[in-house]
């Protein structure tokens, strides 16, 4: 029976991914776009991952360049501010998902674990009115598996008990590397993964 469950942000609760796109694409547009396309393509597989490793894969890996960590810093400031301003548009969350946790919130212990900047989620989260459903809400630049760790760790929670809910192969990582329940929802390319959640009407888990 699971009591707890740690809830991924983007392509979970909220339809952030043309817009995440968007803003890669804006802030390295002095670049070539066939180099930033490579970025999307890595953006999009590694959905979990911090923007702070993706700017830093862009100079290191793609571009072949060296990067400050000032530098890192900067473009992701850069790429925030965007999002602050895009996401915040009730139209892009996921309602099947949105509407399971204003129904059940109290019934589960509810929090949220992300790759996306740790400010720019509790921005979001208060900004669209569903921070009220979540004990917490925690991202980068602190890696997704520490995040869960030291969630665990602080509750007291019995991993037994405990689930994520994410759409990457990031966030299956992270759930196995805590020994916790993987369910996979809205990425049809990792539902042999753990369980997959079709739809969260009348879901019980």
């Amino acid at each position: 029976m699971i009591k707890t469950i740690l809830w991924d942000f983007d392509g979970v609760i909220i339809d952030s991914m043309k817009v995440r796109d968007w803003g890669f694409v804006e802030i390295f547009k002095n670049y070539e776009r066939s180099l930033v396309d490579k970025l999307l393509d890595y953006h999009r597989v590694n959905g979990g991952l911090s923007r702070y490793l993706k700017i830093r894969y862009f100079f290191e890996e793609v571009l072949g360049e060296s990067i400050t960590e000032e530098g890192v810093l900067m473009y992701a400031q850069m790429f925030s501010v965007l999002m602050k301003q895009e996401l915040i548009d009730p139209k892009n969350l996921i309602h099947d998902s949105v509407h399971f946790i204003k129904e059940n919130y109290q019934k589960y212990n509810f929090h949220i674990v992300s790759g996306s900047d740790q400010d720019e989620l509790k921005f979001l989260s208060k900004e669209l009115t569903i921070s009220q459903y979540f004990i917490s809400t925690h991202g980068s630049p602190t890696p997704k598996k520490r995040l869960v760790h030291n969630l665990l760790e602080k509750h007291k929670y019995n991993k037994d008990e405990t689930c994520l809910i994410g759409d990457s192969i990031n966030d299956y990582d992270a759930a196995m590397d805590n020994n916790i329940k993987f369910f996979s929802y809205n990425n049809d390319a990792i539902s042999h993964l753990g369980t997959h959640i079709y739809s969260f009407k009348n879901l019980n888990i």
